[in-house]
């Protein structure tokens, strides 16, 4: 029961941190298109348009885009721009394995 509670903390600390403008400025640091970010990610070119211009979507597709960007290397903080991890790229497992993968818009 622990480790579901933790997971569930992680993942809201994820979607609380992870912010549209971390996507944008994600992909023009990795150099990703709209088109990139979507075959990588599994979240379609509009949801992250619509995300990247600050409309609703699903936790679930949200975390999805920031797991492929944290595989990357990246992290995220509120109020900065993403940076390169420490020794952390692929340490968050990919969103297609997810039981919640099927929701992704």
């Amino acid at each position: 029961m622990a480790s579901l509670a933790m997971k569930i903390t992680l993942e809201r600390i994820a979607l609380y941190q992870f912010t549209p403008e971390h996507c944008a400025q994600a992909r023009e640091l990795l150099g990703w298109s709209l088109e990139q970010l979507s075959q990588e990610s599994g979240v379609s070119v509009d949801a992250i348009q619509r995300f990247e211009a600050r409309d609703d979507l699903l936790d679930v597709t949200r975390l999805a885009l920031a797991f492929r960007l944290e595989a990357e290397g990246l992290v995220f903080f509120p109020g900065f721009a993403p940076g390169r991890g420490m020794n952390v790229k692929g340490s968050t497992p990919d969103p297609v394995g997810r039981a919640d993968y099927s929701m992704i818009e």
